[in-house]
């Protein structure tokens, strides 16, 4: 918790967040190689990140595509891609 006592903003969380799964995923690698992480990452987050807004919004793309910050046709797109549709 910050120094003032408020919680962390989402935005914090969410950095956090991610911060210690890349941190973890790297310790558990060790030695091993890695490579493609930024993809790796970005599938990782999308998918959940689709489906739950696709929730909140009834599976109503256009209004899931405004609240992402997409284009329907790039929502469509990334569904094709992580087989959502």
């Amino acid at each position: 918790m910050p120094r003032n006592g408020s919680p962390p903003s989402g935005r914090h969380r969410l950095a956090n967040s991610v911060h210690d799964a890349v941190t973890e995923y790297l310790e558990i690698m060790d030695d091993q190689p890695v490579s493609e992480l930024f993809e790796l990452v970005l599938s990782e987050i999308e998918v959940p990140l689709i489906r739950c807004v696709l929730e909140h919004t009834n599976n109503n793309q256009s209004r899931t595509a405004e609240i992402l910050g997409l284009s329907r046709g790039t929502l469509r797109k990334k569904l094709r891609k992580y087989r959502l549709l």
